[in-house]
């Protein structure tokens, strides 16, 4: 998965922590055993994950950051790449819109097709699971489309 620069950014939420290794520009959901019970914005329990399956799970936003596991003795993160260390904080993008390639191989939507959300963070047409946003083009060559993301 990958996420391509031209993004617009309405809301993003950095309230999140994510404890394995992830590609940018997916949809993330709220982890099992999310453990998140109050307001803080340091509250470790708050996690995000991808998930196998998308049924009955809670979208929490597109994942804007990739999510590395570096041994940080011999290398450093580099936030030029925004990337993140295993178990650090993440940006998820709840509201704006992104070009991405996290779309399910075998779907083709149009501008207009409501995006949903499926496994392993990949977004799909099937209207059975939950709704994040609203297709705005279809697949480039390189199997990229750009999409209004509209999480509440």
């Amino acid at each position: 998965m990958a996420l391509k620069p031209d993004r617009i950014e309405s809301h993003t939420d950095i309230s999140f922590f994510m404890s394995a290794i992830a590609e940018r520009g997916g949809v993330v959901v709220a982890a099992t055993g999310n453990t998140n019970v109050g307001a803080s914005m340091d509250d470790a329990g708050a996690l995000v994950e991808y998930a196998a399956s998308a049924t009955s799970r809670t979208p929490m936003g597109v994942l804007l950051n990739d999510v590395v596991d570096y041994d940080l003795t011999k290398q450093h993160v580099n936030w030029y790449k925004d990337e993140v260390q295993v178990g650090g904080k993440v940006t998820l993008l709840r509201q704006g819109q992104v070009t991405t390639d996290a779309i399910v191989s075998s779907v083709n939507p149009y501008a207009g097709d409501p995006a949903h959300l499926a496994a392993n963070g990949e977004l799909t047409t099937n209207t059975a699971d939950a709704k994040v946003g609203t297709f705005l083009s279809r697949k480039d060559a390189d199997g990229f489309a750009k999409v209004d993301i509209n999480i509440s």
